[in-house]
This record gives structure tokens, sequence and C-alpha cells, in this order.
């Protein structure tokens, strides 16, 4: 095995003004938390603000009927699904890859409490760090700038359904405008059903995420987990979205959030409303526990350049980055 390359400091590489440097010094020393808030927020908005953009071109081209909104309107469900998909998917590489180094990238609570129940993150400085409420705020934040980028259109949206009579049947569907932003299953829907969709797609997800994050894993490497745990996203929101899969308890809270916060009490979903918010989490911890009873082997070795980048996206977070 080769040696190890030596660490060669970014400022010695990237010289940075005074001020900067000596706001980061303050920043690593007393509001190292809070950063990791941020930066647990923001990756969340990036993965939401990518789905829910998606989703808003799609929804309203349908519903104005208006050919190249967003380049997306077509009558074909397959290639709305394509597109949401893929939207997410890019929005989650794009929150691993800018983010993950600074908090340790769960950007979902249902990773977070998996790293506290099996990992030994401290269960206080999870709380301390309020974690999942970061999450939480920014997908919601997430989905209040995409309606007002979209505003004129939703709002075109929803005096149509109401001048059509249809607002009441409509407006809280996957099709329709608050679906947009919350997540809904189709009117009938058997939640039993909606329920095993969602804890085995959650169970799949987890398990994928579980197996590239293995340090063991050499196929699965830094420069390929991002895209590999995208790929698992996207084969969710392609096969199962149709169903009603929310798969992660942040953009779920998020967009319900959102909606309540746009259109009022009407948004709140219902019964479906907690088993899309809580169900990823069991699911998660279930596909953790088998991964680590079936699969998980510490005897085998670790890739050289993996464990870190790959152990801190599961929550546990370098020495050097917890304060």
């Amino acid at each position: 095995m080769s040696a190890p390359h030596p660490t060669i400091p970014v400022s010695h590489v990237l010289p940075r003004a005074a001020a900067l440097t000596n706001w980061e010094k303050t920043k690593n020393r007393r509001f190292n938390w809070l950063v990791q808030c941020i930066a647990e927020a923001t990756g969340t908005f990036l993965y939401t603000f990518a789905g829910v953009g998606a989703t808003a071109a799609y929804v309203l081209g349908k519903i104005s009927k208006t050919d190249g909104l967003g380049s997306t309107y077509s009558t074909c469900k397959s290639r709305s699904l394509l597109q949401v998909g893929i939207a997410y998917s890019v929005g989650t590489v794009l929150a691993i890859t800018t983010c993950v180094a600074i908090s340790g990238g769960p950007f979902n609570p249902g990773l977070t409490i998996h790293a506290v129940v099996f990992r030994g993150f401290p269960i206080s400085k999870a709380l301390r760090r309020v974690l999942i409420v970061a999450q939480v705020l920014g997908a919601y934040i997430a989905c209040l700038l995409v309606y007002a980028q979209y505003k004129q259109l939703v709002d075109s949206a929803v005096d149509g359904l109401k001048a059509a009579g249809v607002y009441e049947s409509e407006m809280f569907t996957p099709d329709g405008p608050g679906g947009i932003f919350g997540l809904y299953v189709t009117p009938g829907s058997n939640l039993g059903y909606v329920f095993l969709n969602e804890f085995v797609c959650d169970f799949v997800l987890g398990f994928c995420i579980f197996g590239v994050l293995d340090p063991s894993n050499h196929l699965a490497t830094p420069t390929t987990m991002p895209w590999l745990i995208a790929l698992a996203y996207g084969v969710i929101v392609w096969g199962f979205a149709p169903v009603g899969v929310a798969a992660n308890a942040a953009r779920d809270l998020g967009g319900r959030f959102a909606a309540l916060t746009l259109f009022g009490k009407g948004a709140g979903g219902g019964a479906y409303a907690a088993l899309a918010a809580l169900t990823n989490i069991p699911a998660i911890l279930l596909a953790g526990l088998f991964y680590e009873v079936v699969f998980a082997d510490h005897t085998r070795g670790a890739c050289p350049t993996c464990p870190s980048p790959k152990i801190s996206l599961i929550g546990l977070l370098p020495d050097s980055h917890q304060p």
C-alpha cells in the first residue's frame, strides 16, 4: 500500500484576507455547531429546491396546458416522473458534494437518528445542534422560495381550479398546486398499501445508502458515492412515487409546513401526513440493523481513501469538526 499523501492546508494554496482568517478561527472555536446546522439546512434546501422546482414546472404546465412550461408539459405521467426523479437526484448530489464536509451530511432525520442509535453519535450533540430542525427548515425555505418564483403561475392555477369548481377535489393532490409543495396521495388510495410502499422504498433506500457508505466497499469511492446515493433516490421516484412516497421526513415536513403557510389548514394531508413524516425513520433504522447484522464485516480491509468521507456522511464527524 502506498504511503498517504501529506495534508496541505488550503490556506497554503488559496490565501485569504486577514479578516476572513480571523473570522474562520472564531467560527470554528465558538460557532461550529451553528455552521453545521446551516450546512444541514443548506443541503436539504438544495435537494428540495431541485425537486420541487421540477415538480412545479410539470404540475403548472399540466394545469395550464402550456406546452413548453419548463420544457416539461406533457400528458405522459412517466415523463414527469423522469424529470422530477432526475431533479431530486441532481439535488442530492449537489447537497452531498457541497455540504458533507461541514455537517457530516445526513440531510435526513432518519439517518441522523440512525447515527445516534447505531454509530454512537451523542444524542446530546444531536439535540444541541438541532440538526433535524435545521433539515426541516431547509426544506421549508426551499418550498417558499419556489412558490415565490412561481407565484404568478401558482395563483393562476389556483384561480383556474376555483373557476372550474374543482378546487376542493384537486388542490391537495399530487397533480394540484398544493402537491407541488406538500406530499399527498391520490384520492381514494388505500393507506395500508401506501404505507407498505413507503416502508419498502425507504428500507431499500437505506440499505443502498449503508452499502455505499461501508468503508470496506471499494467499489463505492468518495467520488462515486454521491452519484450512487442519488441514483437510489431516483429509482424510488421513478418507480414508486405514483403510489405515494416521501423518503425523507425533512422534505415532507418542510413541504407540509410550507403548504400550510401558503394555503391554510386544508393542506394538512390528513392521516397520510403522519405516515409520510414518520415511516421512513423506522424503515431506515431497520435497514441499518439488517446491513449491520448480515452484510457488515469489520474484518475486511478499508478503502484507504474512503473511511473519512464515508463516516462523516452517516453523522460521525471527524474530531476536528466537533465542538
